[in-house]
């Protein structure tokens, strides 16, 4: 119903009697309230809700009578089932939705209509309280503006761009965009308070023990730079010896870090609740992993234009600068692996999520085929979208080849066509000159 509405939560409150509305008070206790089986209420909930809601319950006194009111933040991009079923609200009465089908093509196309970044996430809020809510003065900052001294023109400024809308009684309503890009603190909006990124360091190569873990606070606009200098910080270093000097440099190219982390927060599918961008460190690699499967296959990510679930989100973050119009950032990462000659990234997909792993330096005696293999692919992928072709050559600059060893590329190459992965450009090419591309090219 708060979908059908555009609220940003329903409520449920016990302690009231229909009809008067009068406070009667409640002996319900959700705290020792048990479910079948002799579970307990909100456990039990949570696993019979799909997709999870981050629903809280809220006991208080009102008139000294004792309340308690449940909140439930609005479907988030379709209908929440109960044990695999669709209820609504009609009148005071619970139906199946399949019995309602007006209703239910009225929700869908709410769902289709409305973008997360849309909804709301704050309503009927005084000027007060959304400046207090959100840091106003990142967002002239990061739009190289300056800041108004009058409270009303920072509003509308705020208005123009979306992140809050009037109310129609002289309040504003605070939007998911507003809010995930400029909350002073994300957990002082509770649907969004799941969406903070995360980053965790572990000791060794496993996630036995927990270094250190940081959830950020800040929105993704107003944090970014922040987050970019935390990683930065907790990155292992590298001890590399010039002519004269000793000094460490990190072991990941800080562009390639920036170009995944603000993809991750970009990308990611804010249907997919109870979950949000994720940053691991381990003693040889980092993991960034984001909620939602991508719109475009994984092997297709440097050659297909981006898709963005969050296009208003994608384009403020492109007028700010953390991210470029062009290109999906996959090919800054690509590129900037091949420089610093490392291994090469691995996008995988799991239930729900999307993951990028960046490995630390790896000598090519200690790749397997697979790695060798899928380097390969992604060199002819980076070479094509420059309007260009790999060669032996090429191939031999990305992995650091000597020119006597011709034989080691012309031999990954070979294993890379067998697995499918490149093509030569001319089948009636000669091998002095060949080149190569993509399979799919």
């Amino acid at each position: 119903m708060a979908a059908l509405h555009d609220k940003a939560a329903g409520y449920l409150i016990w302690g009231v009697e229909d009809g008067t509305h009068k406070v009667v008070g409640t002996t319900f206790s959700p705290a020792k309230a048990k479910a079948k089986g002799n579970e307990d209420l909100e456990p039990w909930l949570n696993r019979a809700i799909s997709p999870r809601l981050h629903f809280q319950f809220h006991e208080l006194q009102h008139e000294g009578q004792p309340v308690v009111l449940l909140e439930i933040p609005r479907a988030p991009g379709r209908p929440v089932q109960f044990n695999g079923v669709e209820y609504i609200r009609v009148g005071s009465h619970r139906q199946k939705l399949k019995d309602n089908p007006q209703i239910e093509k009225e929700l869908w196309r709410v769902f289709e209509t409305t973008p997360f970044e849309e909804t709301l996430v704050e309503e009927n809020a005084d000027a007060g309280t959304v400046l207090s809510m959100l840091d106003y003065p990142a967002y002239f900052e990061l739009l190289a503006l300056p800041l108004p001294t009058d409270r009303d023109k920072i509003l509308d400024r705020l208005a123009t761009d979306r992140m809050i809308v009037a109310d129609g009684a002289g309040d504003w309503n605070i939007t998911a965009l507003g809010g995930i890009l400029f909350a002073r603190n994300l957990d002082s909006f509770r649907t969004l308070s799941r969406k903070a990124v995360r980053v965790i360091v572990y000791e060794g190569k496993n996630r036995l023990k927990t270094v250190r873990e940081q959830v950020g606070k800040k929105g993704y606009a107003s944090g970014f730079t922040g987050l970019i200098e935390f990683i930065n910080t907790l990155v292992p270093r590298n001890e590399v010896i010039g002519k004269a000097l000793r000094k460490e440099v990190p072991m990941y190219p800080e562009l390639a870090i920036r170009e995944l982390a603000a993809n991750a927060l970009i990308h990611q599918d804010f249907a997919v609740t109870g979950a949000g961008p994720m940053i691991e460190i381990f003693a040889d690699r980092m993991e960034v992993t984001n909620p939602g499967l991508p719109l475009i296959r994984t092997e297709r990510f440097l050659d297909t234009p981006p898709r963005s679930r969050n296009e208003l989100l994608a384009s403020f973050m492109r007028r700010v600068g953390v991210c470029e119009e062009r290109g999906s950032g996959v090919d800054k990462v690509v590129a900037q692996t091949e420089l610093y000659q490392l291994p090469v990234p691995l996008i995988e997909t799991a239930v729900d999520s999307t993951r990028v792993v960046l490995f630390s330096h790896r000598p090519l005696t200690a790749m397997d085929r697979a790695d060798r293999s899928r380097a390969c692919y992604l060199h002819a992928c980076l070479r094509y979208v420059e309007r260009d072709m790999m060669t032996n050559s090429s191939l031999r600059q990305r992995f650091g080849i000597e020119e006597q060893n011709i034989s080691i590329a012309s031999r990954i190459i070979r294993d890379a066509m067998e697995d499918g992965l490149v093509k030569p450009f001319d089948p009636n090419q000669g091998k002095k000159y060949a080149k190569y591309q993509p399979h799919w090219a």
